[in-house]
């Protein structure tokens, strides 16, 4: 399973994802959109959105803290 998490070291929600995950012993690849422009490019193109978190789990793509939609993608 692939999962990625895109955030910015400020944001508390982006914190609250992957606290999440690492409480479910989900594996998951951060990348800091603030200090990578490529990545930040990546996350836009992937959600249409400038806001964090964005999480993007085998393809989908959740935005925020959305804990009913990680669940679902994780199944």
């Amino acid at each position: 399973m692939a999962v990625s998490v895109y955030t910015t070291p400020t944001c508390s929600y982006c914190r609250m994802v992957k606290d999440w995950l690492k409480a479910r012993n989900v594996r998951f690849e951060e990348y800091n959109v603030a200090s990578d422009p490529r990545k930040a490019e990546e996350m836009v193109r992937k959600s249409g959105q400038m806001g964090v978190p964005v999480t993007d789990i085998n393809g989908k793509i959740i935005i925020g803290f959305n804990t009913a939609e990680l669940e679902r993608a994780l199944r």
